[in-house]
Order: structure tokens, then sequence, then C-alpha cells
């Protein structure tokens, strides 16, 4: 156990820091102190007035907009009961120790019907968010495209390339994202609203107890207005991080006698992005978020090889 607590200790001295806090730029970087600073030493970073100049920070945050750009657009909506999509949950309610990794209910249809039950949540049974992780800003959402830059400069001339994915995200404060890795390098901008990210290094993974957990999707029936959640057939298996970073406080007890590594160890770095705010997370990093409202573009970028020599 010391030489794991030597290296969580080792991660934060050496490149890090211990302040629990992501480092914030007042102003986009150069490429080569962004190389430099953030991406070759794998640490996140803020930077804010990094999209001020992008129309879509002033037209988004108009329902009327979207929906008059969108008007003959269909997109992908998502449903879940709770907010909480991509998660161990228990397959069964009478029995919560036996989880499964349950996806979102996915249907499609015209923007702006999506829109109306995402800002509406409480007039549904549901939680509604939009967004497919399949480059679709570029497809579903192209009609915005004039409103926000192609690729972020800096970013694109350090990392070697463009982005290789760009994705729209819209939800609501009920929208939470589940601890996970990501294998890209990540640019999350925020354009309406904020969300609250909670950080680990890639050192810190074991302390999310991955497991394998059987697929599962949930079922919204209309007529009922209930949710299922059906197992895959064939039987699939995904890795998947066990903790709950936000226990309610009847779990609490038990969630940390079970996940010991992860509550008594050093707390997550933690950041709030807003309107205006860029994230850059690093390849492999570990990330939950909870959201106020937000529509915010992730642009996936793979470093190119040889850049750190």
């Amino acid at each position: 156990m010391r030489e794991i607590e030597a290296l969580w200790e080792e991660a934060r001295e050496l490149s890090l820091g211990n302040s629990g806090g992501v480092e914030r730029l007042d102003s986009p970087p150069t490429p080569l102190q962004f190389l430099r600073d953030f991406v070759s030493p794998n640490k996140p970073c803020v930077i804010s007035n990094a999209t001020r100049h992008w129309p879509a920070l002033s037209s988004w945050s108009h329902d009327s907009y979207l929906t008059r750009a969108l008007s003959s657009a269909h997109v992908s909506l998502h449903l879940t009961p709770n907010g909480r999509a991509d998660a161990a949950v228990p397959i069964n309610s009478d029995d919560p120790s036996t989880l499964c990794f349950a996806s979102a209910h996915a249907l499609r249809m015209p923007f702006p019907e999506a829109l109306n039950l995402i800002v509406n949540p409480h007039s549904t049974n549901f939680v509604a968010y939009a967004q497919q992780q399949n480059d679709c800003f570029r497809s579903e959402y192209s009609a915005l495209a004039q409103d926000c830059d192609a690729h972020i400069p800096w970013a694109t001339d350090a990392l070697g390339c463009l982005p290789e994915a760009v994705n729209l995200w819209v939800g609501n404060h009920l929208s939470e994202t589940s601890f996970h890795k990501d294998h890209y390098e990540n640019l999350y901008a925020v354009v309406s609203g904020e969300k609250h990210f909670l950080l680990l290094p890639p050192t810190d993974v074991h302390r999310m107890y991955i497991r394998n957990y059987p697929a599962a999707r949930y079922s919204y029936s209309q007529d009922t207005g209930k949710f299922t959640l059906e197992s895959e057939k064939p039987m699939r298996c995904v890795p998947w991080c066990s903790v709950d970073p936000y226990p309610s406080p009847e779990a609490k007890h038990s969630a940390m006698s079970r996940f010991p590594l992860y509550f008594n160890g050093p707390k997550p770095f933690e950041c709030t992005v807003k309107a205006g705010e860029i994230l850059y997370l690093l390849d492999c990093g570990v990330d939950a978020g909870q959201v106020c409202g937000f529509i915010m573009l992730d642009r996936v970028q793979m470093l190119q090889g040889g850049l750190l020599q």
C-alpha cells in the first residue's frame, strides 16, 4: 500500500500539484506553451476567453435561434430515469448488489421536439439529453457549423492534427457523467451553462475499481411511462468504473468501505468550466461530471507520434 501512496504523491508533486484545482489560463496558450506545459506532462488545464469570438456564445443561449437553425434536423436523443447513462446501476431493484452497465434509451426526433424535452425536465418522468459520439456536430448539427471555429488553432498545431471528431452535447442540470477513462486528447468547449468536472490522473486508475459488467440498455415505454432494463443478447461485458463519487448519505458508509482507495486517497482535481472556456483533458485521464444546463462541444484529437521527442 505504501508503494501505491508514493505513486499518488509523486504524480502530484512532479506535475499536477497538491491544491486539488486545475490550472487556469487567462487566454489561449501558444502551441509551444500548450505542448510543453500541459500535453507533455499529461496535465489538464482550463483556458478562459478561448472561444469568446464564436457567434455560438451569444446565439446558442436562445432556444429560438437553435430551433430555427435546426428546424429540419433529426437528432439523437437519449433518455434515462435519472440522468445517469453509461453507468453501473442495479439491474434488479430487489437486489442492488447485482450491477450492469446501463446505456440510455436512444431515439431520433426533430431537434425542436428534442430541445423541448431537454429544457422542460419537470414535465416528464425522464431525463433527456442530446448527444451521439460519432462526430455528430459535423453531421446532425452541421447547420450550426458557421457559429464555431472548425478547429482550435493552438491545439491543432501542438498536437499535429485536426480533430478526429467533434461532438455536441446538450443537457440540463439533471445530467451526470459517471467516472470513465478517455483514450484521446479532449478539448471540452462549453458554449452555454457550465459543467463541473472531477478528474484523476492515469496513475490513479486503480482507485476506480474497474470491473466487467454485463451490458444492458434502458427501454422506455410511452404507454406506461416507465423504464425497464434489458440485458444485451448475446451477453457482453463492459469494463467500467464502480465508484460513484457522489453517493447518497444513506449509501456513503457502504461506498467508503467498499472503495477505500478512492475515498481514503487524495481528493480528485476539480474544476467548473463555464461558457467561453475550454478544458483540456489528457489521454487516459479519468473524469466524471455534473452539469448546470449546458451546451458543450467536445473536440477529440489523437496526439501524433514524435511530437514529444
